[in-house]
């Protein structure tokens, strides 16, 4: 594996699928799983344990601190999803003979424009899309090839961040483990949990940042003063 991409493991057809898609749809199913025990425990008990509600009041915090109140409910789920599936992901290199599917750029950049894609969807819902889209042209419709540009190396940022740090963790663990053997197992395995934890969580607040930048259009478009009439000339004859 050259971190530019990922094994082959099954040949469908001709279709060739490999590790980094593979494991992308187990931890998919994981999470799906995962939220259909959740959905029937509530339903019997009307209960949630204490590491789901604190993770769940953790993440609705973060989110509520970058977004306004009433949208908080529409993007949690989003950013949410974003942040267990990064961590996850970035986790299955813990299992010997695995790889984190998040070392593949392909992973990463499908995951880069998924948020691209969420940002301008969530503008747009909140904003409208003349007023989404004018808000390129301000303050000058001279800075809309800067706008683009920026959208399109932000969204290149996020992947190539996530891809760069996952491939180098486990190549640097790799050349630990080469040069002092098995001496220094748990302490890999701490940097490494703790890297997933932090490289998710940056990925799902710029995803959140960039979502909140887009519901600002809205907010600006809804404080900005109405345009004033322009004075009606009947109405100075009649107080003359």
């Amino acid at each position: 594996m050259n971190g530019l991409g990922s094994d082959v493991w099954l040949n469908w057809h001709g279709i060739a699928l490999h590790e980094s898609l593979l494991l992308s749809l187990l931890v998919s199913s994981i999470l799906v799983v995962m939220a259909w025990l959740t959905g029937r425990h509530l339903q019997r008990t009307a209960m949630v344990s204490p590491a789901v509600h604190a993770a769940y009041s953790m993440m609705r915090n973060a989110v509520a601190e970058v977004v306004p109140d009433k949208d908080v409910d529409r993007v949690l789920p989003f950013v949410g999803t974003l942040w267990l599936f990064i961590l996850l992901a970035n986790l299955l290199g813990l299992i010997p003979g695995l790889s984190s599917p998040t070392r593949d750029l392909s992973v990463t950049a499908a995951l880069a424009v998924i948020v691209f894609v969420a940002v301008h969807v969530y503008g747009i819902h909140a904003a409208g899309l003349g007023p989404y889209l004018k808000h390129y042209l301000t303050p000058s419709p001279i800075l809309l090839p800067f706008h683009l540009i920026s959208e399109v190396t932000r969204t290149l940022a996020l992947a190539i961040r996530l891809f760069g740090n996952m491939m180098s963790l486990e190549m640097a663990a790799l050349l630990v483990l080469l040069v002092a053997g098995l001496l220094v197992p748990i302490p890999l395995l701490v940097l490494h949990v703790i890297e997933a934890l932090v490289q998710a969580y940056i990925f799902g607040m710029l995803a959140l940042i960039y979502i909140g930048s887009a519901l600002e259009v809205s907010q600006t478009h809804l404080d900005a003063p109405p345009t004033s009439a322009a004075p009606d000339p009947s109405l100075d004859k009649e107080h003359s």
